[in-house]
């Protein structure tokens, strides 16, 4: 099993940053791909960002390209997403995601991730 701890969430003004962390523990030599995505009061849980195992190849949802970044620190079992430019429509729970399968590099849907964190919230103000 692979346990997984978000943290790095807080109350922040439009257009400021902030860096969330995810500590894996556990069966973390079993973790392939990691991924982030996150749920607004009353929506259903979105994709945000994924990344590859050796961290080469990443991807983001439409809605945070280009202010979001993400990224792991394997030796420390971290991962990361910085998000910059931060706007109101940001405000969700945030959750960390991670899977053993190597059926791909990196995974788009919920379904894809066994492995799943309880999430930090993040929410800005206008």
């Amino acid at each position: 099993q692979v346990q997984l701890v978000e943290s790095g969430g807080g109350l922040v003004q439009a257009g400021g940053s902030l860096r969330l962390s995810c500590a894996a523990s556990g069966r973390t030599f079993s973790i392939r791909a990691m991924g982030w995505f996150r749920q607004a009061p009353g929506k259903e849980r979105e994709f945000v960002s994924t990344i590859s195992r050796g961290g080469s190849t990443t991807d983001y949802a439409d809605a945070v390209k280009g202010r979001f970044t993400i990224s792991r620190d394997n030796a420390q079992n971290m991962l990361y997403l910085q998000m910059n430019s931060l706007k109101p429509e940001d405000t969700a729970v945030y959750y960390c995601s991670a899977t053993p399968s190597s059926s791909r590099t990196v995974f788009y849907t919920r379904a894809s991730y066994d492995y799943w964190g309880q999430g930090t919230q993040v929410t800005v103000s206008s």
